[in-house]
């Protein structure tokens, strides 16, 4: 017979022991929060309505149109926003095949100056990126990679990190 005291952890939440203290502790497998007290209810996974930061990279290719139509790879981008669209689907297809990673490709083909990082673009707040963008970075889950976001400032495939 089952012992009565036996927690019950909801979906979603994983007990752990902290090593510094040796007591449990719970931790949200969607958003890597964690917390003290036994979770009241499963975790959903779409901390985006709560979340105040994110952290993602992203893979950028400008065209002619783009704000700045200009990168540390070329001086004057000279391609069309379908080009531009077309090569960004043949580096999607390559990411969700796991023939390579966003931050790969990044590294190599990136028109933005986060490339060296791999396309990081660190931690931001709401009202720090172009609205587009920020509306998909906020709705993805960790590790999830968008669909092709266009800006301003070109055309995107976004990866939330945290």
């Amino acid at each position: 017979m089952a012992d009565s005291t036996e927690e019950i952890v909801p979906a979603g939440w994983e007990k752990r022991t902290s090593r510094s203290t040796g007591l449990p502790y719970y931790l949200n497998v969607y958003t890597k929060e964690s917390q003290w007290e036994l979770p009241s209810s499963p975790a959903d996974g779409d901390s985006s309505k709560d979340l105040s930061q994110v952290q993602c990279a992203h893979l950028l290719v400008k065209h002619k149109n783009s704000r700045r139509p200009s990168s540390w790879r070329e001086d004057n981008i000279t391609r069309t926003k379908e080009e531009a669209r077309a090569i960004l689907t043949g580096y999607y297809e390559k990411i969700k095949s796991g023939e390579t990673t966003l931050a790969d490709l990044a590294l190599k083909y990136s028109d933005c100056s986060s490339a060296k990082r791999g396309g990081d673009l660190g931690p931001f707040s709401r009202g720090q990126m172009q609205k587009a963008f920020e509306d998909v970075a906020f709705s993805l889950k960790i590790g999830e990679i968008s669909e092709i976001t266009e800006t301003d400032s070109g055309l995107h495939i976004i990866e939330r990190i945290k």
